[in-house]
Order: C-alpha cells, then sequence, then structure tokens
C-alpha cells in the first residue's frame, strides 16, 4: 500500500475537471461513487447501464488501490474527462496537484464511527475467511479502531482533515453524511450535481425524471442484487459482494456493547470539540 501511495503523490497530475470522491474505509464510498458516475454521464443514452454489468470500483478506479498498483494497467491519459476516481487517503497525503494547483474537486463522504467499526469488521472478517487476514473479535476490533491502526490513519483524523478543508474552501470540497443521504437521497443528489457543476434542470427533477431513475439505479438494493456485484470479482482475493452487507444506519446497537459505545463517543466528542462537526444525532 504505501509504495502506492507514494507513487501517486509522485505522479498523479490533477486536471482542473478531475472529480475525486475520498472516504474512510467503509463510510458509503460504492453507493456514492456509483450516484457520481451517474449524475456524470446522464446524458449519455445507455442501451444497457455499466452499473448493471459493472462493479463500481471497476467503473471509478481507486488511486491507491487501482491507478497506482498497477500503472500499467490504468493509462490516466486516456481517462475522458471529467475524469472520477476515488481514494481512502487522508487529505494530508493527497498531492498538491489536487489540493491548490488545480480547480479539480473533492467530494468526501463521511459516516459516524460506530456503523463504521460494524461495516469495517465484517469486512476484514470477509477477506480472513479467505485467508488474506486474520480472524478479529469485535472487541479487538474497536480496540484497533480507538487506537488509530489504520492503513489510512485515525479515522477522527481523517474526517477533520476534509471537514476543515470543506470549510476553507467549498468551492474545493463538498462534505457528505452518509446519514443525510440515506434521509434525504433526492436533496443529497441534487446538492452532489450541483457541486460538480452539472445541476438537474427542472425536467430532470419532475416524478420519474432522470434524477429518479439515477437515485433507483443507485440505491443499496438495486445495487446489492445485481448479479455482479453478487458473483463477480474485484480482485482475485476481492469478491464484489464484500462492498454490499447493509447499507444501513443504527446497525452498531446490534454489535457494540455499552463499554464500547461509551468508548467511541467519548474519542468522538473529544476529537470533534470546537470543529462544528458532530455526530451525536446518529449515536446513542
Amino acid at each position: 500500500m504505501i509504495p502506492n501511495i507514494i507513487s501517486f503523490q509522485k505522479q498523479f497530475k490533477a486536471e482542473d475537471e478531475d472529480i475525486i470522491v475520498a472516504s474512510f474505509p467503509k463510510s458509503g464510498t460504492t453507493w456514492l461513487i456509483s450516484l457520481l458516475f451517474s449524475i456524470l454521464n446522464r446524458n449519455q443514452h445507455y442501451d444497457q447501464h455499466p452499473l448493471l454489468s459493472t462493479n463500481p470500483h471497476d467503473l471509478v478506479p481507486s488511486l491507491e488501490f487501482s491507478i497506482y498498483s498497477n500503472p500499467n494497467f490504468y493509462d490516466l491519459s486516456t481517462m475522458s474527462n471529467p475524469r472520477l476516481v476515488s481514494t481512502h487517503m487522508p487529505y494530508a497525503s493527497l498531492s498538491d496537484s489536487i489540493k491548490s494547483s488545480s480547480k479539480s474537486r473533492i467530494v468526501y463522504i463521511s459516516r459516524n464511527p460506530l456503523d463504521v467499526i460494524v461495516s469495517y469488521w465484517y469486512y476484514v472478517n470477509d477477506l480472513s475467511d479467505h485467508g488474506h487476514t486474520n480472524k478479529c473479535s469485535i472487541e479487538d476490533f474497536v480496540d484497533m479502531f480507538c487506537s488509530g491502526e489504520n492503513s489510512f490513519g485515525p479515522y477522527w483524523d481523517h474526517i477533520l482533515g476534509f471537514w476543515k478543508a470543506s470549510l476553507e474552501n467549498p468551492k474545493k470540497v463538498l462534505f457528505l453524511k452518509y446519514e443525510e443521504m440515506k434521509k434525504d437521497s433526492i436533496g443529497q443528489a441534487k446538492r452532489i450535481a450541483k457541486f460538480i457543476g452539472l445541476p438537474f434542470t427542472q425536467e430532470e427533477e419532475n416524478s420519474n425524471g432522470v434524477m429518479d431513475q439515477i437515485l433507483e439505479m443507485c440505491s443499496f438494493n438495486k445495487l446489492k442484487d445485481l448479479n455482479v456485484n453478487k458473483q463477480g470479482k474485484f480482485k482475485p482475493h476481492l469478491d464484489n459482494k464484500f462492498f454490499f452487507r447493509k447499507g444501513e444506519t443504527g446497525d452498531w446497537i446490534n454489535h457494540l456493547s455499552p463499554s464500547m459505545v461509551e468508548r467511541v463517543n467519548k474519542i468522538t466528542q473529544e476529537k470533534l470539540n470546537g470543529s462544528g462537526l458532530s455526530f451525536i444525532e446518529n449515536m446513542a
């Protein structure tokens, strides 16, 4: 992973029309890249929408997992503009060409840490079933999460980096919350489309119009039930189905003990204190 990130930092040159989807792992990345891909390509008339037969992560390549893990496979110069890519890297690790020397835009999705923990824990154990990680108890995973033991750094540093960037330059960074997208998918889709400079027209917003079609195509249940996402593989060791679990908010209550919740909430309140960012409304 580190060599991939170093290659990205040295080689990637952002273009003004680039759109980078950023997130901490298991925060709703697959949903967001599907939505953005569909919004960007909504004026193309597909006989078959690409999402029906292709995993979203194949349509929107990851900078560290796809592009710079195999630079001979992906030729960024051949990607049509606007180039849509994703990353789990923290804001501080992004190349300067993204942060300051281009008009590229960043769309960041956050999710309350309790649900991130549960989703991430399932994902790690799915990988362990295929012999690529060690099996981990929820207790041990909470310990690692709270200690910041993650390839992309501590969760709280990650979200704060992008949150502060969105406050400093709201035309550059759009900060989304998974919970708000679930509660008001129409409003958030409009917000995303406007941010990337492709707002929906009134006709597109009409009932059963383009916007409704996009939201239906990109709904969690629709994507999860597609054969390509139930049976296909993103990589030899990574089944497409690993990207889809429940897509719910609040499932942490079924997995985390009161002491775990108290511990995570305490850290969250301490870390986010004074930032203006809060997930308290989603955390009992």
